[in-house]
């Protein structure tokens, strides 16, 4: 065999592994994301009831920022809107079967099943199950290589990585009934409160990651990180966790004060999610 014929197997061989260990990230990616919803049972009842409508637009939504995670942390490097496209489309397709075999081995599909269920229950599960996918690599670890090919963050890219965050932990709870409870059982003064540890924990997480691949620097006065990641950062919770009820219909039929209250009370999670993120991502 050639020299260049042998180098021309070793990089196929390279290429193979990478394309192997990227799927199984993804996988991986996949189940650690999904499981906590594919065992809920909100969740099943969800896929079933939820208009078809608010199914098809969370489906819609999340592509762009599934497309900003492929792009920023996808399971390999991207390098255009194309590669990430097909990424994506990867990850939806690895979502797909793994929530499919997920369900059927906790019986919660099965044959018989009326096909707008089944779908129903596949798709809602689906969209946590590509987040996860598509973040198989920053979860699993990295190679030498793939942290010199990750990419400058901005200040845009940190407020997208903390929308998906609160995502990922505002789906996870906001199909529970105990939102709505807790908002009940919580008086004007606990709102409050809530509002203040979300923001002083967030705030917390800022000064936990020490910058990491941040703008902002040790030497930044703590206003201005507080202005410039933990209130924004709060406001995007918020925003998550305001479209995530009301895709949910959560909202139906409360009044405007329970109404905020469910939000403040989701917000709590979902702030979390948005700080934890940075530290994660």
């Amino acid at each position: 065999m050639s020299t260049a014929a042998a180098n021309e197997a070793d990089a196929g061989g390279h290429e193979l592994r990478d394309l192997v260990t990227g799927l199984g990230r993804a996988f991986g990616g996949a189940l650690v994301f999904s499981l906590p919803m594919l065992m809920t049972m909100e969740m099943w009842e969800l896929g079933f009831a939820m208009e078809r409508w608010r199914l098809l637009l969370l489906l819609a939504s999340s592509l762009p920022m599934l497309m900003f995670l492929s792009h920023y942390s996808g399971f390999e490097a991207t390098w255009g809107w194309k590669d990430d496209l097909r990424d994506v489309a990867i990850a939806y397709g690895i979502a797909l079967l793994s929530s499919t075999i997920l369900l059927f081995v906790l019986g919660v599909i099965g044959p018989g099943m009326r096909a707008p269920e089944l779908v129903g229950k596949i798709v809602i599960h689906a969209i946590p199950a590509a987040l996860g996918a598509l973040l198989g690599r920053s979860q699993f670890g990295q190679s030498d290589e793939e942290e010199e090919e990750e990419r400058e963050q901005s200040y845009g890219s940190e407020l997208g990585i903390m929308a998906a965050g609160s995502l990922y932990l505002g789906l996870n709870v906001a199909p529970t009934e105990e939102m709505i409870l807790i908002a009940f059982r919580m008086t004007d003064w606990q709102s409050l409160a809530l509002i203040a540890l979300s923001l002083l924990l967030m705030h917390g997480f800022v000064f936990a990651s020490e910058f990491k691949g941040s703008e902002a620097t040790p030497d930044t006065p703590w206003w201005s990180a507080f202005l410039r990641f933990t209130t924004v950062g709060y406001a995007i919770a918020l925003a998550i966790s305001c479209y995530v009820l009301w895709t949910f219909g959560r909202f139906d039929g409360l009044s405007f004060s329970t109404a905020l209250g469910v939000l403040v009370v989701l917000g709590f999670p979902a702030a979390i999610g948005a700080a934890a993120a940075r530290l994660i991502l």
